[in-house]
């Protein structure tokens, strides 16, 4: 297995678990993952919170099935923030869908295998251009992913704020009307999809960037002041793990430019 590039302020979040179990509610208000109560598992989601990805990845694939959601989305936050390469980018979204797909319809009522796969083809989606994705059917699998999720975890922020950007994105690279004819993306349900999102993590900043990216997306310059708000706010969040303070990277270096 390739060494995968490392998180570049691992000191800055000492997790153990001890301190991981009680400040686990606040880190998972958004994917609503359930506290694990096999050690092994708590200490594979010790490395992932910590930004070891890579480490999180193998403990997760130990344990089988109790340690694939952490496993999965180690590979997709690695993915998504840290992996240079644009084909192993690409290569890492595609295989977690594949093993998030198989995890779901192994385990039906776990809410973040589905939402997880969502999640990949998503990421994988723009990658190789949301308009091709759409044209293969992905758009489908990736709505059918989050709309399952909140069907089996109605308080799952996360899961909220990937479909409503999933809508505003589909109208955004379509069109209102083909979009809502073909997809049934609608700028309505994108915005109540957000403010439900945004009412249960109102601070995260993953989910502060998605809304104003969106609000660009469905009104333009009519909405840009609201949404350089909402990126000045993810951009001063204090972030609680290695995954929020990559989102929070992000988007200072997007504004920097």
């Amino acid at each position: 297995m390739t060494t995968w590039t490392a998180f570049p302020h691992p000191e800055q979040h000492p997790f153990d678990a001890t301190g991981l179990r009680a400040q686990w509610a606040v880190l998972h208000r958004g994917d609503q993952e359930p506290l694990p109560s096999d050690p092994r598992v708590l200490d594979a989601w010790v490395l992932y919170h910590r930004g070891e990805f890579q480490a999180a990845a193998l403990a997760g694939d130990a344990l089988g099935v109790a340690g694939a959601i952490v496993a999965n989305k180690a590979r997709l936050i690695y993915a998504d923030y840290l992996e240079p390469g644009e084909k192993t980018r690409l290569d890492l979204f595609m295989d977690v869908a594949k093993r998030c797909e198989a995890l779901a319809a192994q385990t039906p009522d776990c809410a973040n295998a589905h939402y997880l796969h969502g999640y990949a083809l998503g990421r994988y989606s723009q990658g190789v251009s949301v308009a091709k994705a759409l044209a293969k059917g992905m758009g489908a699998k990736v709505k059918t992913a989050f709309e399952t999720t909140l069907a089996l975890q109605p308080e799952h922020a996360d899961a909220y704020i990937a479909l409503a950007a999933f809508h505003a994105e589909v109208i955004d690279k379509v069109g209102a009307l083909i979009g809502q004819l073909t997809y049934g993306a609608k700028r309505e349900t994108a915005l109540s999809l957000f403010a439900e999102g945004m009412a249960r993590i109102p601070q995260a900043a993953i989910a502060l960037t998605e809304y104003g990216k969106a609000l660009l997306m469905l009104e333009g310059e009519a909405r840009m002041a609201e949404a350089q708000r909402l990126f000045d706010a993810a951009a001063s969040v204090h972030p609680m793990d290695a995954m929020e303070h990559l989102g929070v990277a992000r988007v200072q270096a997007e504004l920097s430019t």
